[in-house]
């Protein structure tokens, strides 16, 4: 993939399937396209299954994202969309909250790729769509396997910790017993 970044983490194998759903604010047809096709790229050779759903703006992606969250059984998400500065502070807060939002939701235990490009022009917005140049929306399909992988790792039964029983010891008073031991 090409990229900011030097360092490929490469995709991860899976010996489960995965889903994952891409929400997408189409605002920027050629652009929005551009980001599908990129994330859809890497979700398809890593062999996710995946489904899109469009919101009207970028600011509502992370609110479909908890939507499918509650109501669905995805492992990820893929959040796509394109903000471009403006004359007005409204670029500031749609880059900012829907930036906190997907935190948010990715602090609670969701694996969220964020693919949201946030530019200053037109141009910028084409680079980072572009799936031969910096290919943001392919980054944030890969993001979004690798904290899935990190998830199935870590989400394993835990094993039990401190003392385990293996034995027993009679109380000094002599009225009952404990089973004990510790490794």
């Amino acid at each position: 993939m090409a990229g900011h970044s030097d360092n490929d983490l490469g995709l991860p194998k899976f010996d489960k399937p995965v889903k994952i759903v891409i929400v997408i604010a189409p605002y920027y047809t050629s652009i929005s396209e551009a980001q599908l096709t990129a994330a859809r790229s890497v979700l398809e050779r890593a062999g996710a299954a995946h489904e899109t759903v469009e919101v009207p703006g970028s600011l509502e992606v992370p609110t479909a994202i908890g939507i499918a969250q509650r109501l669905s059984n995805f492992d990820g998400f893929v959040a796509l969309g394109c903000v471009i500065r403006g004359k007005t502070s409204h670029y500031d807060v749609v880059v900012n909250e829907s930036s906190r939002a997907l935190t948010m939701l990715g602090l609670q235990g969701l694996c969220i790729g964020n693919g949201i490009i946030t530019v200053e022009n037109r141009e910028q917005a084409e680079e980072r769509a572009d799936g031969a140049r910096l290919n943001t929306a392919g980054g944030a399909a890969e993001a979004a396997l690798h904290l899935i992988a990190l998830t199935r790792k870590y989400g394993q039964p835990k094993g039990t910790l401190g003392f385990k029983p293996r034995g027993t010891i009679e109380i000094a008073d002599g009225s009952s017993t404990a089973e004990w031991a510790s490794e």
